[in-house]
């Protein structure tokens, strides 16, 4: 009820209630920041930003020593091991960035560019394989083998290694003359020979496997039409099968050009650098599915030249590996 003599009271304007409630809550977050998280729990801290997008990382560094050194505790290691980043990336090396390389995240189709180089900026090196978010990497000057984690630029030198497709405990390689493979048992120690004629017009071809199918990715060439086609080892006749080829419309691109093809991964996801005097296009195809993708192209913080990429591998993300 109204007392005598005084004016009803006035009703506060839309702006004014939301400013009264903006102070409300600027109050109690400041609140919760002394009395809540000042006492947070640190192994549910540590659950938490293990489970961040690994993207997000490249600025966690720099947030505090605290937190840079999470990627050294092993509580932290142990919840990035709970968590399954299934999606792999891919490393990169430009034909101007031999040192730094660029990394590639097909789930956000986006590219990322070290800005500080992950081995010593001596070495001309390129990587050829990849294990437990390590790289391994080739110094094409003496030799060497390296690996090292792109993420936190750990690095440490190895011993030479061979390339190969892992399949059930063994190991396949391609063999030429006669074509075919090669294949080593991991725990008996035995090696077989088996000739298997490759497809005609092939080049620039290579092993991957999928669910314990052992494939070939290649570049199909005649007279003037390439393609890049997938092919599968059929385990009875010895025989490759295709069983997927890349969509029409793209290989039109190709016609009447010298088109090379370089494979960056031979498991599960798989990109694509095709590349000639006047192109260099990047492609990935998922041999689970069988679906084909355009990769945008690699351009430099701050610039606008598409980079050709050079050479390159898959890799599993992994911030706690160390080299």
């Amino acid at each position: 009820m109204l007392e005598p003599g005084k004016p009803p009271p006035r009703k506060k304007a839309r702006k004014e209630r939301s400013r009264g409630k903006a102070t409300v809550t600027t109050t109690s977050n400041e609140h919760m920041e002394q009395h809540i998280w000042k006492e947070f729990p640190e192994d549910l801290f540590e659950a938490v930003i293990a489970r961040l997008p690994i993207a997000t990382f490249f600025r966690f560094r720099s947030v505090c020593r605290k937190w840079n050194s999470l990627l050294t505790s092993q509580s932290f290691s142990q919840q990035c091991a709970q968590v399954n980043h299934s999606q792999s990336w891919f490393y990169t090396i430009t034909h101007e960035n031999v040192n730094t390389g660029a990394m590639y995240d097909p789930s956000s189709k986006k590219w990322h560019h070290p800005t500080v180089p992950a081995l010593p900026t001596k070495l001309i090196v390129l990587p050829v394989a990849s294990a437990g978010g390590l790289i391994c990497f080739l110094d094409i000057g003496h030799r060497s083998f390296y690996v090292c984690n792109p993420l936190t630029r750990s690095f440490k030198e190895l011993p030479a290694r061979s390339q190969a497709v892992s399949v059930e405990g063994t190991l396949y390689f391609m063999r030429s003359d006669p074509d075919g493979l090669l294949s080593y048992d991991m725990e008996n120690g035995i090696w077989k020979q088996f000739v298997i004629p490759t497809p005609p017009h092939l080049s620039d071809h290579t092993l991957a496997e999928c669910g314990g199918r052992i494939m070939l990715v290649g570049l199909l060439t005649k007279n003037a039409a390439t393609c890049v086609c997938i092919w599968e080892l059929q385990k009875m006749t010895l025989l490759w099968k295709e069983v997927d080829r890349m969509p029409n419309i793209w290989c039109l691109e190709f016609y009447g050009k010298h088109v090379r093809m370089t494979c960056l991964g031979n498991k599960g996801l798989l990109m694509l650098s095709l590349r000639s005097r006047q192109m260099n296009r990047l492609v990935t195809y998922d041999l689970s599915t069988g679906e084909w993708l355009k990769v945008p192209g690699c351009v430099l913080p701050h610039g606008r030249k598409r980079q050709w990429i050079a050479c390159g591998t898959a890799f599993h993300p992994c911030l706690t590996a160390l080299a």
